[in-house]
């Protein structure tokens, strides 16, 4: 995984998933600016309809005893990625929403 990639976080004690850019990895832990997973569909509604926010993306360090996993934000099969579920409905990347620049081809 590489910096400014969208991951999903799996966290435990207590159990949570945040999806967002990953800003840095290390031994220590994982900082990521991001929104619960649970809060996804709210965030996309309040930038949809660009209503006064409620849902953020936050900038948070996750100490590496509470990572289990971290997921690149991908398709599985036919099943879009959340980042394509923000494209679709947003018609920006997210990518572009948060100002991030990728490294050209």
């Amino acid at each position: 995984m590489e910096i400014n990639s969208v991951v999903i976080v799996s966290l435990t004690a207590p159990k949570e998933k945040i999806w967002g850019q990953l800003l840095s990895l290390g031994a220590a832990g994982v900082t990521v600016r991001g929104i619960d997973l649970n809060s996804f569909d709210d965030f996309l509604r309040q930038i949809m309809h660009q209503e006064e926010a409620t849902v953020g993306m936050t900038t948070v360090f996750y100490p590496v005893h509470r990572v289990e996993r971290i997921a690149l934000d991908e398709p599985s099969g036919t099943l879009p990625s959340l980042s394509d579920r923000f494209r679709q409905k947003v018609g920006l990347t997210i990518q572009e929403y948060l100002g991030i620049e990728l490294p050209r081809a």
